[in-house]
């Protein structure tokens, strides 16, 4: 499965963008989903995650409230809607699948498949 991170870009602080993870080559309408960020500098971090049917999510609490997770099986495709961004929120944004045994959420060693991220940069 191939997985492509789309949506970043510039905004400034307190703006709204959408982030969108296509996959291809498989399905992974079975199969939960997360999202994560790395910012310069530091290490990769947990965003959130979204089950296979897309009634569970589960969310670092850091984030709660400000970001949604989301997804359209139909589609392939996963989302990150991120409001009231701030500048701590920079970071390269990365979707990954989790394999098929994993319980939910799924442990971070549990997300086996990774797209190429996606920048997102809030500055003012």
């Amino acid at each position: 499965v191939q997985l492509q991170a789309s949506g970043g870009g510039l905004v400034q602080p307190g703006d709204s963008l959408r982030l969108s993870c296509a996959a291809s080559g498989r399905t992974v309408s079975r199969s939960h989903m997360g999202w994560f960020r790395q910012a310069p500098g530091k290490e990769r971090e947990f965003v959130a995650a979204i089950s296979g049917s897309g009634t569970r999510m589960h969310y670092t609490d850091s984030m709660k409230g400000r970001f949604t997770i989301s997804r359209d099986n139909a589609k392939n495709t996963v989302y990150l809607q991120m409001n009231s961004l701030k500048p701590e929120d920079t970071a390269v944004y990365y979707c990954a699948k989790a394999h098929s045994d994993s319980k939910f959420p799924p442990m971070e060693s549990d997300f086996l498949f990774w797209g190429q991220g996606t920048q997102v940069t809030v500055s003012s």
